[in-house]
């Protein structure tokens, strides 16, 4: 069984609190479940993680490394300024997704910009809690198209 690491950065934790008219009224540990539950019903186990300290997230990235089939990021604020966090990812070679709960380029010029971007393997933005479960589909037409007889 594949399984993914659901990533979150930093006041994820606050979600359902924080801004909901931005970010939702659903906690980060009712997406998870939900996340979760999805992510089952295909097959896949999810391990989820929050953490509020960028030091913790690089090492649960580099951690990931031979553990993980994929990763479904939000990295919240470090989206716009972590060089350490993108440097991370690139050096993992594991599929990486980066989700935003909204979206990232109709808000704040200062949000518009993801630092991570290009090191993923897409981006999924301002499709709220629904963008954490088009990133597992996302991951798995990826596997799916490097299994033999994939006509590839």
């Amino acid at each position: 069984m594949e399984t993914y690491l659901l990533l979150n950065g930093p006041n994820l934790n606050l979600l359902g609190v924080r801004e909901p008219k931005v970010y939702g009224f659903d906690t980060l540990q009712a997406i998870e479940e939900e996340v979760c539950a999805y992510g089952h019903a295909h097959g896949i186990g999810i391990d989820c993680f929050q953490s509020n300290h960028e030091g913790v997230l690089i090492d649960k990235l580099h951690e990931a490394r031979g553990r993980y089939d994929g990763i479904i990021y939000n990295p919240g604020a470090h989206t716009h300024y972590s060089y350490a966090l993108r440097d991370a990812i690139a050096s993992i070679e594991v599929p990486t997704v980066e989700v935003h709960l909204s979206d990232i380029e109709a808000r704040e010029g200062f949000r518009a910009v993801s630092v991570m971007k290009d090191v993923c393997i897409a981006q999924v933005k301002g499709k709220g809690k629904q963008g954490y479960k088009e990133a597992i589909d996302i991951l798995l037409r990826r596997t799916r198209l490097r299994e033999p007889g994939a006509g590839i």
